[in-house]
């Protein structure tokens, strides 16, 4: 997800699983309040950094008291997990439910680059908060997301060694991380020079260059 490399890590850990969904309206209600505080968290961190932003915050940002986040969370620092942990979990089963369901191998790499695309167009604040906040969540929770995150490159590794026969792993993985750093990237720095590009321009341009960079031909061995 970051546009930095993703970490591996020594042995898989155990990852938290995604909320089931609600089924009362009571469920529901708790549930809309969660997200809305995750949805705050997203912005504020981005916005200040997660040091600098506290419970009270969320709750204000949210419409609710800060004593009253902890009815859904038992700090800050599990907010920041909550909101990286879930995102991995839906670009991993995002990516494998749209390789699943794509015709052939180039088709599966296009749709990976577009679903990647409207990540990065529809969530840049979390893209931020990984990138600078990531050392504050636990060890535990640093592996779960590593772990996570893992998995969705080699979905698509094994997606690009169809494309690529014969390629290298180590080169596939290396096209997948500058493929996410091409595209996590280039929404920030577009609105960090105080002209946003709309989506709608952004994101054919986004898809084209990143299906370049996956399909292009392997340097010929010295």
């Amino acid at each position: 997800m970051s546009s930095n490399t993703v970490q591996p890590v020594p042995a898989a850990q155990p990852v938290p699983t995604t909320h089931s969904v609600p089924t009362t309206q009571r469920g529901k209600a708790k549930e809309n309040r969660r997200q809305a505080l995750l949805s705050a968290a997203a912005s504020l961190f981005a916005l200040n950094g997660f040091n600098r932003v506290s419970l009270e915050d969320l709750g204000a940002a949210a419409g609710v008291s800060g004593p009253a986040v902890y009815r859904h969370f038992p700090g800050k620092q599990a907010v920041l997990a909550d909101l990286l942990v879930t995102v991995s979990q839906e670009l991993l089963d995002g990516g494998r439910q749209v390789v699943d369901t794509a015709p052939d191998p180039l088709a599966a790499l296009r749709r990976l680059v577009e679903f990647q695309v409207d990540f990065a167009l529809g969530k840049p604040d979390v893209i931020r908060v990984q990138d600078r906040d990531f050392s504050n969540l636990s060890e535990q929770d640093q592996s779960a997301v590593r772990t996570l995150q893992r998995s969705y490159v080699e979905v698509w590794v094994d997606i690009l060694a169809r494309v690529h026969p014969g390629t290298d792993a180590a080169e596939l993985r290396m096209r997948a991380h500058a493929t996410f750093g091409l595209i996590n990237s280039t929404p920030h720095s577009v609105r960090s020079h105080g002209r946003r590009l709309a989506a709608g321009a952004a994101r054919p341009l986004l898809e084209r260059m990143a299906l370049a960079a996956l399909m292009v031909d392997s340097a010929p061995a010295p």
